[in-house]
């Protein structure tokens, strides 16, 4: 069975780009795409006595707005196989279940107000830090949303959280037919040799070596799997988040690894990751790693 890629919607500016970018992307990849609001008007029109014939507004609204949605979709891409529905519960619940039975999850990363916005933001962090599916949050300049920029950007960090997000990273380049870069950061201990230039300068070439042998090693099945991928290996010194945040600038999206550890249900998302969710120039992918 085709899993879908699912878009969840609460009819804001955010959520439209948002909808704009699934179907680009459903499109790339042959998939269908499922349209969710989750609105929770069942659940407290149903506890009050009902005095007249008339459906509740934020029923009408929730309605409204799903098909909105799936009319700019289908719009968008009229070969599109699109569907969206309501469904009666609060937005993170919504997400992580439909988590299961998706190719991937894509979120805006504001809300319909100022209020909505913080909440909106909220749900998207704890979307992406939960799942078991990737999640893409959509943010970022339009060059960036509209994939002009011809590259695809993954952080390599840790074996044990990388696999997963190297994997959809190659996938994402090879839909895309454009380059994927492969960015693994390192630093120098700020204390080491600092009174011998000479041993320094080694010591510095010792860890670059090391980080592009890490890089290799972490690309090297995916790498034999997409043989058509452009990839550009980039040890670059400096932390993590920081380096990847200024590849972001001219990326169409950056994607990294999140641990998903078994029985462990709490937030699961490393500093990096949330670095790049509240501060990216293009979308982010976050990818679970089962451990």
């Amino acid at each position: 069975m085709e899993l879908p890629l699912v878009v969840g919607v609460d009819g804001s500016d955010s959520s439209l780009q948002a909808v704009d970018w699934a179907v680009d992307e459903a499109a790339r990849h042959g998939l269908p795409l499922r349209i969710v609001y989750a609105s929770l008007w069942e659940r407290y029109e149903g506890a009050r006595p009902s005095f007249g014939a008339g459906r509740p507004s934020e029923e009408i609204m929730a309605e409204h707005i799903a098909a909105s949605c799936a009319d700019r979709a289908q719009r968008r891409s009229p070969e599109l196989k699109v569907s969206s529905e309501v469904l009666p519960d609060d937005a993170v619940s919504v997400l992580l279940h439909a988590a299961h039975e998706s190719f991937a999850l894509v979120t805006g990363s504001r809300g319909r107000s100022e209020i909505a916005g913080m909440l909106l933001g909220s749900v998207s962090l704890t979307v992406a830090a939960r799942a078991v599916c990737p999640v893409v949050v959509v943010r970022g300049g339009e060059r960036n949303r509209q994939s002009s920029h011809g590259r695809v950007v993954v952080g390599v960090g840790d074996s044990t959280e990388s696999s997963a997000a190297v994997r959809f990273a190659f996938q994402e380049a090879e839909s895309r037919g454009c380059a994927l870069h492969a960015v693994r950061a390192w630093r120098r201990p700020a204390h080491e040799h600092v009174d011998q230039p000479l041993v320094a300068d080694d010591a510095v070439s010792a860890h670059e070596e090391r980080a592009s042998t890490l890089l290799a090693d972490a690309l090297r099945d995916a790498d034999r799997d997409h043989p058509q991928v452009d990839v550009h290996r980039q040890p670059v010194e400096g932390p993590a988040h920081k380096v990847l945040l200024d590849a972001s600038a001219e990326a169409d999206l950056v994607v990294v690894g999140a641990l998903r550890r078994h029985g462990h249900f709490g937030l699961q998302l490393g500093r990096v990751a949330h670095a790049l969710l509240h501060h990216s120039a293009c979308p982010v992918a976050v990818a679970p790693q089962r451990t």
